[in-house]
């Protein structure tokens, strides 16, 4: 079977040192004028009121400081799913200021305005009856795609990275966005995520944290159109459900006979995975799955004991979410 042709994300190049407030625009610079931007003529119109506008120091991009109908405004349908108990504790914590000092971030969509960084301050400031929201308005609509980027100050885990990922290449390919899948790097980030992404949505207690070391020796960015790709994706998706079908057999029968550990899914991975052996070298995704759903079928849990499950040294980073 040919294998598809894939891109591999390219290593991080080491930062260089800059010297100290060496880059961008100094404070003088960063202010910009409306006069003519056809942004805060759209934010006027859909009811809002613009408070202000600046370049931003990095890029000096121009941004648009606004008050916004909340109801106006929502959430991107790519980001982690809302924590309600984050959004209660928020809004108290709001309610005790009696102020709302951070804007969110939000990109115009259709009337509509997309908040890639900030479904929570909107969760907060909806239960708390708010009629408007202040945002930090960009005006390319791409920065919704950048989410992974942008949200970075709380830590993702890898089922809430992996969804994040497959409903961004959902809404590019219903966006109808041209290009190959590897031509989205920047936005995707990792190209395991969007294979892991499409089984959490077939199985949402999927555990990819027991396969992760195996996907990510597998994949690269897939050079075909992002819609042809996310098929594959799917196809991937379902092989790895096969295989944790069969690693789940294997677990219960081990937990019949009495061994007990949250990474015995690990444990049965790294029994069959052949690759830890083979440092070089690219390896077909279909064909080396179907390898080790086969190995791991021959497994027989009568023959494995506790001091199998002692030499593994340890659990990984993430367990098992059985």
């Amino acid at each position: 079977m040919a294998a598809k042709k894939i891109v591999k994300k390219p290593r991080k190049v080491r930062r260089k040192k800059v010297e100290k407030a060496s880059k961008g625009l100094g404070a003088k610079e960063m202010s910009a004028s409306l006069d003519g931007l056809e942004l805060a003529k759209l934010v006027e119109s859909d009811g809002g009121t613009i408070v202000g506008s600046y370049k931003e120091p990095l890029g000096s991009k121009h941004v648009v400081i606004a008050a916004l109908p909340i109801d106006k405004v929502e959430p991107t349908p790519y980001q982690r799913d809302r924590s309600e108990s984050h959004v209660k504790k928020l809004a108290d914590a709001m309610e005790k200021v009696g102020r709302f000092l951070d804007p969110i971030i939000a990109v115009r969509k259709d009337g509509k305005y997309w908040t890639p960084n900030g479904n929570h301050r909107l969760g907060a400031a909806n239960l708390l009856g708010l009629k408007s929201i202040v945002a930090l308005v960009i005006p390319e609509e791409d920065v919704a795609f950048q989410i992974l980027a942008l949200n970075t100050e709380k830590a993702h885990n890898l089922k809430e990275r992996s969804l994040e990922v497959i409903r961004m290449v959902r809404g590019l390919v219903g966006a109808s966005r041209d290009g190959n899948e590897s031509d989205f790097i920047l936005f995707l980030e990792e190209p395991h995520f969007i294979t892991f992404g499409a089984a959490y949505e077939k199985k949402p207690r999927f555990s990819a944290g027991a396969y992760s070391s195996v996907v990510k020796r597998l994949e690269g960015f897939i050079e075909e159109p992002i819609a042809d790709a996310l098929k594959e994706r799917e196809k991937r998706a379902d092989l790895l459900l096969e295989w944790d079908e069969a690693v789940g057999s294997v677990v219960e029968a081990l937990k019949a006979k009495g061994l007990q550990s949250p990474y015995l899914k690990n444990y049965v991975v790294a029994r069959v995975n052949f690759l830890k052996f083979k440092k070089e070298g690219d390896f077909d995704f279909e064909d080396t799955i179907k390898q080790l759903i086969t190995a791991t079928k021959k497994i027989d849990p009568s023959k494995v004991n506790k001091e199998d499950l002692a030499k593994m040294g340890g659990g990984p980073a993430e367990a098992s979410d059985e």
